[in-house]
């Protein structure tokens, strides 16, 4: 069963049906659309491995780049879904990335405890030995909200030799603020209670009622004690301009998108800190970042 709810000349939200779940679900697989990513892709899974991701379903938006061949190392722990098309109803673009979100928590969810969904430049960083343990004594919990830890392009104009954990560790300090559009969320679900998506607000059970990594109820409750969700929004200058020219997963003007995004550069690299978690992550599991790549 499908609802809309449309912003502008786009449907930017999809109701579902949530799907039943199948005897001895468990652990976390992760959503991914992606559109020519091969140069850090394989880092980003392996990165996903080593943290106890169970499943990859990655929906391929066109690649033309190897992206996908680059995944081949997942073996029985990827599955890819064509998904290049542009769906409208009326003069209303029905939001791309939403509709994979809704088609893989249907067809795909039911088979785990956890579902994620995230981007090609976003990393779950678990505070311990991993996603299991992290999410180790949430069993009650249905929705967990995730904010951006944003990351800019940390003195780097060309894109560098390695890849982005080793190269990026300079971030925005505040990962609640309200700035030029820094604030925002993903999720964890527990898929068989998923009842509509946006692509940063899940409902669960007809409600937006969501929670802490915690389990404290509220998105302004924020924490990242257990898991934090690193967000490398710009990598380094040369790959934010081809960022840029790929456009954004809703039609949009070139200019306007343009000034969106420089205006959010602008917020992540004012006053920048110092965030060591994923290296640190690789540290406490014996892994160098260059083993990644």
């Amino acid at each position: 069963m499908f609802g809309f709810l449309t912003r502008g000349q786009s449907i930017t939200k999809i109701g579902i049906d949530p799907p039943v779940a199948r005897p001895g679900r468990e652990g976390l697989a992760l959503v991914l659309i992606v559109r020519n990513e091969a140069a850090h892709i394989a880092e980003w899974a392996r990165f996903h491995v080593l943290a106890g991701v169970r499943h990859f379903y990655v929906y391929d938006n066109g690649c033309t780049d190897g992206t996908i061949e680059a995944l081949g190392f997942l073996g029985g722990r990827l599955t890819v879904v064509a998904w290049d098309q542009k769906f409208r109803s009326g003069r209303l673009e029905v939001h791309n990335q939403v509709l994979a979100y809704a088609h893989a928590t249907r067809n795909f969810g039911g088979a785990y405890r956890w579902l994620t969904y995230l981007d090609a430049d976003e990393f779950l960083v678990p505070k311990a030995a991993g996603l299991d343990e992290a999410l180790a004594g949430l069993e009650g919990v249905r929705n967990i909200s995730l904010p951006w830890h944003m990351f800019g392009r940390s003195g780097h104009k060309e894109r560098p030799a390695g890849g982005v954990l080793g190269n990026y560790t300079r971030r925005n300090p505040d990962p609640m603020s309200d700035a030029k559009g820094l604030k925002n969320f993903k999720m964890i679900v527990d898929p068989c209670h998923v009842t509509a998506l946006k692509v940063h607000v899940i409902e669960t059970d007809g409600r937006a009622d969501t929670c802490n990594d915690q389990g404290q109820p509220g998105r302004e409750s924020y924490s990242a004690e257990r898991i934090q969700l690193n967000h490398y929004y710009t990598r380094s200058d040369a790959e934010l301009r081809a960022k840029i020219a790929r456009g954004p997963n809703l039609t949009t003007p070139d200019a306007d998108h343009l000034r969106r995004v420089m205006r959010k550069v602008a917020a992540i690299e004012a006053g920048e800190v110092e965030d060591r978690s994923a290296l640190e992550f690789l540290a406490r599991k014996g892994v160098r970042p260059e083993d990644l790549l």
